[in-house]
């Protein structure tokens, strides 16, 4: 019996009701064959919003889709303009971010950045985890933005969209370079990754840390490795986040943790037990997400749902949607990150006792703006006078 036919048996059976079994209906035309996918997060590769055509995949009778290839990752250069991108939302803490790839290979399947794949015409599914784009001339952006005569320090984000020490970052080292120049400027600098591949750069971290320019925010899902495997496929385990938090923490660096996101009737049961295991590793300060599923993320975690848990679908649907307003999701300002109603005041009513037992800060230390050094020149045209 094959995925789909389990599915169906498990969706149309009465015990589980016609929203399950809409819901499958909705994505197994869309729905990409396990061997293809096999370690990527999303089952599904639907048309961008943005697209004039809709593609879904049928079996012709020729044994076609069997002789399609399995998803590789590829890396494309994007070539942007400038290096640093500018927000004015009033419930994050930073007003501007940099980002070095577009797409992520960790292939998260509850990640809000999927539908920027939109953007390029791709699907927000498995493209968004294996078409990738990187911009190796970030650095050299960035260099030419600080050194701009009305530039204005204030912290600089990264990893706010995508993750900057995904698996690709090992041959591109973007990242690396992007620190350097930071380093260099004495320009300060908030770090948010699910990679132990962070602690690569310890060695420029620790030196900017002691001038109080890094922080770093270490983001743990789950301590479930099977859970960990098929929500965050490519992400580096938990026991490797913690030990990275241990790491940083051990050289000095102001390491947080991010219960992110958390997601009901799944693993908000692990809230406590998550700040307790990253009290121990050395964090300092904690923070948590509740699950979001903006534009096209809604359709793929609710197909991911339904392979891998889809005797806890209604549930975990009906409790995300008494936090929404009755929706999948609420992209309002002040309610997007935690949500409202009876659920998400209990969450957020555990997390408060917790921290406070723990002595977690629910806020990290303030980076400094003083140190700045101005880059000579970054290619911009220097006055005459």
């Amino acid at each position: 019996m094959n995925e789909l036919s389990q599915l169906r048996q498990v969706a149309f059976a009465p015990a589980h009701g016609a929203d399950i079994a809409d819901a499958l209906v909705q994505s197994s035309g869309l729905r990409v064959e396990e061997e293809r996918r096999r370690g990527r997060g999303a089952g599904l590769n639907p048309s961008g919003r943005f697209e004039e055509k809709r593609r879904e995949s049928f079996d012709d009778g020729w044994q076609s889709l069997e002789e399609l290839e399995p998803f590789k990752t590829t890396v494309q250069i994007e070539k942007p303009k400038t290096a640093i991108t500018r927000n004015d939302s009033p419930d994050i803490p930073f007003d501007r971010s940099v980002n070095p790839y577009r797409g992520c290979e960790h292939g998260c399947i509850y990640c809000f950045a999927r539908p920027t794949h939109s953007y390029m015409g791709l699907s927000a599914g498995l493209d968004f985890e294996a078409k990738l784009f990187a911009k190796p001339d970030a650095p050299r952006l960035l260099e030419r933005e600080l050194s701009k005569p009305d530039y204005k320090v204030k912290p600089i984000a990264i990893g706010t969209n995508t993750d900057p020490y995904q698996p690709i970052e090992k041959e591109w080292r973007i990242m690396r370079q992007l620190l350097e120049v930071l380093s260099k400027a004495n320009h300060p600098v908030m770090i948010v990754t699910k990679s132990a591949m962070v602690t690569r750069d310890i060695d420029i971290l620790s030196d900017m840390a002691a001038k109080g320019l890094a922080k770093v925010a270490i983001s743990v899902t789950t301590l479930d490795r099977k859970l960990a495997r098929t929500m965050e496929p490519r992400c580096s385990t938990p026991e490797k986040r913690l030990d990275a938090i241990r790491q940083l923490s051990d050289a000095g660096i102001p390491t947080a943790t991010l219960v992110s996101p958390l997601i009901p009737a799944l693993n908000d049961h692990e809230l406590e037990r998550i700040l307790e295991a990253a009290k121990a590793a050395g964090a300092s300060v904690a923070g948590y997400i509740l699950l979001r599923l903006p534009l096209e993320v809604s359709p793929l975690f609710r197909d991911w749902l339904l392979r891998h848990y889809p005797e806890r679908y209604r549930h975990v649907m009906s409790l995300i949607k008494s936090m929404r307003g009755g929706k999948d999701y609420d992209a309002e300002f002040g309610k997007r990150m935690k949500g409202e109603g009876p659920y998400a005041w209990q969450i957020s009513r555990r997390f408060e006792m917790a921290t406070k037992r723990l002595g977690l800060g629910r806020r990290g230390v303030a980076l400094r703006d003083d140190l700045f050094i101005r880059p000579d020149g970054g290619g911009i045209q220097l006055s005459l006078l």
